[in-house]
């Protein structure tokens, strides 16, 4: 069933790369809110606007992790994120809302090969997404949350659990500060 997603993430990112077109539909309106009514303009599909931007993203301790940045594309029906690892790793996600199911999707790949299957929610102030993958030692799930915090900055916590959700490990916890800043 993944190889369909896949196809899919890849026909998107393909079709988007280099696209002018695309390039000025990416392009975030003055205060960051969608401007266009359409399929996908639901306040519903705003909930993640907060993670729009141009990032540059340090752990805990204040040393870069890396940049990102995130665009809407596809007539504002999905978000496209592009991470550059301090370490030089690169990978991308396409998230979107899922108004079928009422919930937010995410599909993260890199160039590793890795790949993420994530669903959830906005709940309390945070995105959560949530997915099951397989690991060297079984099945893995993750849990990852963005916070947008009071100063305009947000904070991504992702967790993972091997005892099926009893004990979570932080696989990454990152604040991301506005490069425009």
């Amino acid at each position: 069933m993944a190889f369909p997603i896949l196809h899919a993430l890849a026909g998107v990112l393909a079709l988007t790369a280099g696209d002018p077109e695309i390039a000025r539909a990416t392009t975030k309106p003055p205060g960051g809110m969608a401007t266009a009514s359409g399929p996908c303009s639901a306040p519903e599909n705003r909930q993640f606007d907060f993670w729009l931007g141009e990032w540059d993203v340090t752990t805990p301790d204040g040393k870069l992790a890396g940049a990102n940045r995130i665009t809407r594309i596809l007539s504002g029906c999905a978000l496209r994120e592009e991470w550059s690892g301090a370490g030089g790793i690169r990978g991308t996600s396409l998230n979107v809302f899922d108004a079928g199911a009422r919930r937010w999707r995410q599909t993260w790949v890199d160039e590793k090969g890795n790949v993420l299957f994530l669903t959830g929610e906005l709940k309390g102030g945070k995105m959560l997404l949530e997915g099951e993958g397989p690991s060297r030692d079984g099945t893995l799930q993750n849990r990852i949350s963005w916070s947008k915090l009071s100063d305009g900055r947000v904070r991504q916590l992702w967790e993972s659990s091997k005892d099926g959700g009893k004990t979570w490990k932080t696989v990454f916890d990152g604040t991301y500060t506005p490069r425009n800043r």
